[in-house]
């Protein structure tokens, strides 16, 4: 059998059941080329690795980084010592990472619990064999974890005046980012594209914000802002209440603001808007959150 097609074969097995390694100098690594997990429920990063004979009874430095280069950062770290019953990460460590495998087994599956949205990233796995002869290896391909999101309207609201005319904004959250549609009482409107955030940091959460834009706003007409993806769909509906006629000329005081009710769907929450602010009512509280008029 011609042995560079078997090579070829097996290279394009690999990525096709998702495991990875690599080796050298008698080292062996084994992860996982990707991992998905749901927000807010736990997930495990697998990794395991063989090593020389002579380190078996060596004291073993754990570390799982997020990022490769300056921009790496260690969100894991733990040692394990001879005869010790767990690898011992600290005090300072997050607890919301633990090693879900065991050091002297060969296995370092890192777990995160209650996975969000600025988790997803590739993490590479190291182990550092301590003593004399100190050496370290390295996976050099790392898993890269997608967290996925249901979509959630963050916020619907109202900008302008009467003289320029109002719009419409509807800030969208989800991953995959939401697919964002306006629609009106028996039609579909014509929004603005979606405007995707750009995320300062990598695993910023603005990486998987979304903005749309309905111009043309008219009061008395109820607009619909419908975000889905594959994991679910949203939808808020802006009812944009006209103000009351003005008062007589000689009637002192403000003139009233223009008043819009937005009603989120699955009955998350109901807010009004007025001139002095946004009214947020959730789990039969009322809360003040935050407007922009002009």
């Amino acid at each position: 059998m011609d042995v560079r097609w078997m090579c070829s074969t097996l290279c394009l097995l690999l990525p096709a059941i998702g495991v990875l390694g690599s080796g050298d100098d008698g080292w062996f690594m084994s992860v996982q080329a990707e991992v998905r997990a749901i927000e807010g429920y736990p997930v495990v990063l697998p990794c395991t690795f063989s090593h020389p004979q002579h380190s078996q009874h060596s004291s073993l430095q754990v570390l799982w980084r997020l990022g490769h280069g300056h921009d790496a950062a260690v969100v894991y770290r733990c040692t394990s010592r001879p005869g010790a019953p767990a690898c011992d990460p600290g005090p300072q460590q997050d607890r919301r990472y633990r090693l879900e495998g065991n050091p002297t087994e060969h296995d370092l599956s890192l777990r995160i619990s209650g996975a969000a949205l600025q988790d997803s990233g590739r993490y590479y796995c190291r182990v550092e064999v301590q003593g004399r002869d100190h050496v370290s290896f390295e996976d050099k391909m790392g898993t890269r974890l997608r967290v996925e999101a249901p979509p959630r309207i963050l916020s619907l609201s109202v900008e302008g005046s009467a003289p320029s005319g109002y719009r419409a904004l509807c800030r969208v959250q989800g991953s995959p980012l939401p697919d964002v549609q306006w629609l009106g009482p028996d039609e579909l409107l014509e929004g603005s594209p979606v405007v995707p955030v750009v995320p300062l940091a990598q695993g910023s959460r603005a990486h998987f914000h979304t903005v749309s834009q309905l111009g043309g706003v008219e009061p008395g007409r109820r607009y619909t802002c419908s975000a889905s993806n594959p994991l679910g769909r949203e939808q808020a509906t802006l009812y944009v209440v006209p103000p009351p006629p003005p008062p007589p000329p000689h009637a002192a005081g403000a003139s009233p603001p223009l008043i819009v009710l937005v009603v989120v769907s699955l009955g998350a929450k109901v807010v009004l808007l007025g001139g002095i602010g946004v009214w947020m009512v959730q789990g039969g509280a009322l809360q003040r959150v935050s407007c922009r008029w002009k």
